[in-house]
């Protein structure tokens, strides 16, 4: 029991025992002990005393009383971090229109009650619904206390993040700037508000690709968080694990893998090793193994952390949901694709039935379940799941939402597979544009998008416009991420498959020696990404002649049957492309923290 909870229990306990259960003052100490618990992860404890309080103060002061409505804000609060939103929007929409209509739609209290309000309707993933009202909040705000006031600018900073998810990055850059600027001079460039501000700005930037950017500016901020608050703070340890979400963006793995090993320990020593801080802390860093092709150590993590989640929060709580979906994706990896399918079936159906069919969790694990079919061959199932993911998408968000046209190239890849390269083309071609209108035509997305219109091109045999695109996007990405990185490698991977493929067996070398030197100081000789460039590579020294460069290669590739098993042994000259860009695989929920 730590020193605040215990002096907690104490105030409680004496107040309880000289003034009475149903005392106002009693009923402060169990809100504030409360509060503690859902501090420390534990929301069943919180839940339970927030229950109590809620229900003691309507019997004595009232269901419309100030103090009431607090205590139904709180329990709303416990239950979003319960992901029962359901449930919070019911309290709260209650606690807004009492405040409404008994103080006035521009009172304080009424705005923060909107501002809650609309936060729910973001994790519902109603985004247009949190945006009208958080504007309102915004201009209201703005209007009583000025554009300058810290109240106005968190409503900035949240329609900010509203717009994030909406995928209007730009939109929300210049919100974020507005915001980081004006609480600089307001508030001082050390000031909490501000780093959250600028870690915020960090994450936009993040989304539009602009990864230097993002370093930079965590870097600064964390540096300051250490200064201020200490190495081992909750809030230090976030930003710290920001920024290597950007490290593994930037495919700087062993710089993530090593930042996240720290923040497991800081949050494991500050707030215990079951703390959703802490679990979701070990779900990144078994990610990070899983790209480095770790997986036996990214599997025992990951199992950890489902057990843990599972255990604290329930099976079909979302954090619980999302750390299956990454277990499964290991199972992927691995070529266990059923135990992956049994997993996403799981996480699909939970979610379905708990927030809808169209929540984005759920469209999520829609997609992942249709790349698993996809792996399995089950190409129908896979279009079938990926026609009506395309579908919601579009409904919810636009045609040029991100989202919507992952979906759409993922779609366009099952077309692919099934031989239906017409319209794969057709598709891939809209999203090739649809990207370069939306994020630019060097943001990785679209150069994602530029190898897999590549790869149908590649099916139809128009070799020479598949040539073209991998050329471009590999300088691109050269230029954009740097020479070393994965998607770079894979881009020049593609690239000389297509020169094996026009037989410029000399240009198909040149480039695979890159590749595979490259990965092996990267990733090492026995990572299956490496494996598959030496499987390359030896099947163009065969057309080369050089007949004992294969040979000597095509021994080392043994260790392929200890890294990935037989089921993937029928796998060694497959193209390794980016088809299904990104994935939409949400299974890692780095913290970014939004206020």
């Amino acid at each position: 029991m730590g020193d605040a909870e215990r002096l907690q229990v104490d105030v409680m306990n004496a107040r309880k025992s000289k003034l009475g259960s149903d005392h106002l003052d009693t009923f402060i100490s169990m809100a504030n002990l409360a509060s503690t618990y859902s501090d420390q992860g534990r929301l069943d404890e919180a839940e339970q005393l927030h229950a109590n309080v809620l229900n003691e103060r309507k019997a004595k002061l009232g269901p419309d009383h100030p103090d009431t409505l607090t205590s139904s804000a709180n329990l709303a609060s416990t239950y979003s971090n319960q992901g029962r939103w359901d449930e919070a929007e019911k309290l709260l929409m209650d606690v807004m229109s009492v405040l409404k209509e008994k103080i006035g739609s521009d009172h304080p209290d009424t705005l923060t009650s909107m501002a809650n309000l609309a936060s729910t309707y973001s994790h519902q993933g109603r985004w247009d619904e949190a945006e009208k009202l958080e504007a309102e909040v915004m201009n209201t705000r703005k209007a009583q206390l000025g554009s300058d006031h810290p109240d106005t600018l968190t409503t900035m900073s949240n329609l900010a993040s509203t717009y994030m998810n909406q995928g209007r990055w730009d939109e929300a850059e210049k919100l974020q700037v507005d915001v980081m600027n004006a609480e600089k001079i307001k508030l001082g460039s050390d000031h909490p508000s501000t780093l959250t501000t600028m870690a915020n700005l960090a994450s936009t930037y993040r989304k539009q690709g602009k990864w230097d950017k993002a370093e930079t500016l965590l870097v600064d901020v964390m540096d300051t968080s250490k200064g201020k608050l200490g190495s081992d703070h909750p809030s230090t340890l976030t930003i710290m694990v920001n920024l290597a979400a950007v490290y593994a963006n930037q495919g700087r793995w062993d710089v993530a893998e090593k930042l996240q090993v720290d923040v497991m320990n800081g949050f494991k020593a500050k707030l215990g090793s079951d703390h959703p801080s802490t679990l979701t802390t070990m779900s990144n860093l078994a990610s990070t193994y899983r790209k480095q092709g770790k997986w036996d150590e990214a599997e025992g993590l990951e199992e950890d952390v489902v057990n843990a989640f599972t255990t604290k929060l329930g099976s079909d709580h979302p954090s619980s949901l999302t750390s299956m979906s990454g277990l499964a994706s290991i199972y992927m990896n691995q070529g266990r694709w059923d135990e992956a399918e049994e997993r996403q079936v799981y996480v699909m159906n939970t979610f379905a039935a708990k927030f809808g069919s169209d929540y984005p969790d759920t469209l999520a694990a829609m997609a992942n379940l249709a790349s698993t079919y996809s792996k399995q061959g089950k190409w129908d199932e896979a279009e079938e799941l990926e026609v009506n993911v395309v579908n919601a998408f579009y409904e919810m968000l636009g045609s040029d939402h991100p989202s919507t046209l992952t979906s759409m190239a993922n779609l366009a890849s099952t077309y692919r597979d099934q031989g239906r390269w017409d319209e794969a083309e057709e598709l891939g071609v809209d999203v090739v544009n649809a990207f370069k209108e939306k994020l630019g035509p060097d943001h990785p997305s679209t150069l994602s998008s530029m190898i897999n219109l590549a790869s149908t091109y590649t099916k139809q045999g128009r070799l020479d416009e598949a040539e073209k695109l991998q050329a471009d996007a590999m300088n691109a990405f050269k230029g954009k991420l740097g020479p070393d990185h994965p998607s770079t490698l894979t881009s020049m991977a593609n690239l000389a498959l297509t020169y094996q493929n026009q037989g410029k067996w000399d240009d198909a070398e040149r480039l695979q020696l890159d590749v595979i030197n490259t990965r092996k100081a990267k990733l090492g000789s026995e990572h299956p990404d490496t494996l598959t460039s030496m499987a390359n590579l030896a099947s163009t020294y065969r057309n080369l002649g050089k007949l004992q460069e294969a040979e000597n290669l095509e021994i080392n590739l043994n260790a392929r049957k200890t890294k990935l098993g037989t089921v993937h042994l029928d796998t060694p000259t497959s193209m390794h492309s980016l088809a299904q860009i990104e994935n939409m695989v949400y299974y890692t929920c780095y913290l970014w923290f939004y206020i």
